[in-house]
């Protein structure tokens, strides 16, 4: 799995190059808060790059708001009608003509929709393709790629059979203890499960 690390690496270095580029971003909204887009505003600045910010109620006094170029009242403090807003969202990236969106981590960053609706809204999504985020976060299909890569990974079962009596079965093989998780986290989404050693 791509660390965070990684992966904020990769987005401001996609920031960066789009940024120098023939087709230069000029404006950017960043749809997160607190210190991750802080963060994203003071090296948008080092780079020319001018910043919105997005808030809820409960955030108005944030010190994101205060920093950016414009800020802009998405809802009330509940993230599910405020930064989980995609509609919202993409109507305030247009309102300021912003010419790509930076998610930050949580949120919007790891929706496959969201990137989706941004490349048909003509947003450029500073982050991985839809195809990428949909196939790493599901669990068994992110491992069966590492694996197929040559990347270790942690033994463990993801079948289809999802019966108690097979997943005695599978946990017995790889020995205990093991670790039971839904293949699809976040969300409450559980369709079915993969068992996995703990070393």
């Amino acid at each position: 799995m791509i660390s965070m690390r990684k992966r904020w690496f990769c987005a401001l270095t996609f920031l960066r190059n789009a940024s120098t580029g023939s087709c230069r971003i000029e404006k950017i909204l960043i749809a997160n808060r607190g210190e991750i887009a802080c963060r994203v505003m003071r090296t948008a600045k080092k780079m020319g790059v001018r910043s919105v910010a997005v808030y809820s109620e409960a955030d108005k006094s944030s010190m994101h708001v205060t920093m950016a170029d414009e800020a802009y009242h998405i809802g009330p403090a509940a993230s599910q009608q405020s930064y989980l807003n995609v509609e919202k969202i993409i109507q305030v990236a247009k309102t300021s003509a912003a010419q790509a969106i930076h998610p930050g981590y949580g949120f919007l960053s790891e929706n496959t929709e969201f990137a989706e609706r941004c490349k048909e809204e003509g947003i450029i999504f500073i982050g991985p393709p839809s195809s990428a985020i949909r196939d790493m976060g599901i669990k068994s299909t992110s491992k069966a790629i590492m694996s197929a890569a040559g990347v270790p990974v942690v033994e463990g079962y993801h079948g289809d059979e999802q019966s108690n009596h097979q997943l005695m079965e599978e946990a017995s093989r790889v020995g205990y203890p093991v670790m039971i998780k839904a293949v699809r986290g976040g969300g409450g989404k559980v369709s079915c499960c993969q068992i996995a050693l703990i070393k």
